[in-house]
């Protein structure tokens, strides 16, 4: 492996020009001597490409500006800039925290087969001021069973071989969220991933960011697990297929119930019952639907 390879950081922007530069420039900061960072402008109608006309002298910097096509289509538009031989992710709205790159590459050198490196997050509001995280727990080695019952692998965290990427497919542009945990499960199938333990992003938790549509996020969870499973049904074992489908149908029993349908809730939670009685979180959400609260 060449002692410094290139490392293409990919930024997708959609009406971020409030917090665009500190993403890039969290990228550029990085103590690292060869990086590419990527921006993809899809479509912003705010000042997202006044704010970008400040990288045009700088030639670590990529802008690519197109109509708006959706994340998942802009995130490959930056695949297919990129030049490195990893491959990192900064949404706009998030931030890397100082040595990130150092510490996965270092963990690449010792490991060279691995297929993913991540770590932690610390959590900010929309101003950047500090927010308690909830302690997650991660995993390390082959993890595709784990996975599926859960993504605990945060994409701004995460660094990748491109020729990993590559041969996975990239991202699905047939699905409109939950796109790097569609990602993830097909690298899994392959490849070890490896938890560095200490955060290393800041992911911002505001009104605008994309995770607040938790419909349209749990349809796709449901189509993305249905066709892994379909195409990868030797990778995981009959226990952790069920424990999956009850782990997703909790989560929408959930979502169901906090918008006061309660009927719906209460398919869901019949529907993780059968899957995988032993949930936790299912009686734990169904006795607080029973309770009203």
């Amino acid at each position: 492996m060449p002692a410094v390879p290139l490392v293409s950081v990919i930024t997708a922007t959609y009406n971020m020009g409030r917090y665009v530069q500190e993403a890039v420039d969290s990228v550029l900061a990085q103590k690292y001597p060869r990086v590419q960072s990527i921006v993809v402008d899809d479509g912003s109608t705010d000042d997202t490409p006044e704010v970008l006309a400040r990288y045009r002298d700088d030639s670590r910097v990529t802008v690519i500006r197109q109509e708006n096509a959706g994340q998942t289509a802009a995130k490959n538009s930056g695949l297919a800039a990129a030049a490195g031989e990893y491959i990192g992710f900064c949404d706009a709205d998030n931030a890397w925290l100082p040595g990130k790159l150092a510490r996965q590459l270092e963990m690449f050198r010792a490991h060279p087969r691995l297929g993913v490196v991540y770590g932690d997050i610390e959590l900010m509001d929309e101003n950047g001021i500090p927010l308690p995280a909830p302690a997650t727990k991660r995993y390390s080695g082959r993890i595709t069973g784990r996975l599926l019952v859960d993504n605990f692998v945060t994409f701004n965290t995460a660094l990748v071989p491109r020729a990993v990427i590559v041969e996975a497919g990239g991202f699905d542009e047939s699905l409109s969220m939950a796109i790097d945990y569609d990602l993830w499960l097909r690298i899994s199938v392959n490849y070890e991933f490896m938890h560095i333990a200490a955060p290393l992003v800041r992911y911002r938790i505001w009104g605008g960011q994309m995770s607040h549509r938790t419909g349209e996020r749990l349809d796709n969870y449901l189509r993305l697990l249905q066709r892994f499973l379909s195409c990868h049904p030797e990778s995981v074992t009959a226990g952790e297929v069920r424990r999956a489908w009850a782990h997703t149908y909790v989560t929408r029993g959930l979502w169901h119930a906090a918008e006061n349908r309660k009927g719906a809730a209460w398919r869901d939670y019949g529907r993780a019952l059968v899957r995988w009685p032993h949930d936790l979180r299912l009686w734990k959400s169904a006795a607080r639907l029973l309770l009203g609260r």
